[in-house]
């Protein structure tokens, strides 16, 4: 399961009150001085990439996932908000979400229930591309973001409010993600997306909503964490309404 080397352990491990012990905070410093992990990140994701089916659903989230994380990786680090230590570790904490999801189901394990409907339905044949890469992009900031936060807040043993800028950083990069799953994966000219199921069905659902919500969720969660028994549930209530949002993007549609 990811991360394959280097190993820094992932701080929440989904289902588990132990982890939020405070003990093992700063655990995975090493990801903040390792320019490596980033690129470990990549090669993950360009290993599912030529292993997958092109058709099916964690393929699509992953081949678009990937191009953009690779734009953005080309551009100049002056320009990137949030300093340089935070942004790296939010950034890789927050793969590790999603590599470790879609290892966890690999495994024949129970994955995160905010990831079951895309692995679950990743090949059905009424469901179209969009559709299975906005379900990712719904788990990932609905869900993997707001525990990336936490991840990299005990990482570098600080608060929130100091990983703001590369919080904001990392939802620009979903925002680019979601703006190239409407560009390259909605259907037709745009007088046909009027009358398209598929504008209604995912016209129901904000990012820049899913954003301020995750942000909202992920102070909450670290104002918990001396709380763990309260801490899980927050994460598994978190989980399970993220997971029945994505559920509900991959109703099958008409052609």
């Amino acid at each position: 399961m990811f991360p394959r080397s280097g190993e820094a352990p992932v701080l929440w491990a989904p289902g588990s009150v132990s982890s939020w012990d405070p003990a093992l905070m700063g655990q995975s410093v090493q990801l903040t001085h390792d320019p490596v992990a980033v690129d470990t990140v990549v090669a993950r994701m360009r290993d599912l990439a030529a292993t997958l089916p092109e058709r099916d659903g964690i393929a699509v989230f992953n081949r678009v996932y990937l191009g953009v994380v690779e734009t953005a990786g080309r551009r100049p680090t002056a320009h990137r908000a949030g300093g340089p230590r935070s942004r790296a570790a939010l950034e890789v904490h927050l793969a590790e979400r999603y590599l470790t999801a879609v290892d966890t189901a690999a495994e024949g394990r129970r994955a995160p229930a905010c990831w079951r409907p895309l692995l679950e339905f990743r090949r059905h044949p009424g469901l179209r591309p969009a559709q299975f890469a906005l379900a990712g992009v719904n788990a990932h900031i609905g869900h993997d973001l707001v525990l990336a936060v936490v991840d990299t807040c005990r990482t570098l043993r600080c608060e929130p409010a100091d990983v703001e800028g590369a919080f904001h950083r990392a939802g620009d990069l979903l925002l680019a993600l979601e703006e190239r799953i409407r560009e390259e994966l909605m259907p037709g000219p745009d007088l046909l997306r009027i009358a398209d199921p598929l504008t209604h069905l995912l016209g129901a659902w904000s990012l820049e909503r899913a954003r301020e919500a995750a942000w909202s969720a992920a102070r909450s969660l670290w104002a918990l964490r001396r709380l763990p028994d309260l801490a899980e549930e927050f994460a598994q209530r978190l989980d399970a309404a993220v997971g029945l949002a994505g559920r509900m993007m991959l109703t099958p549609l008409p052609a």
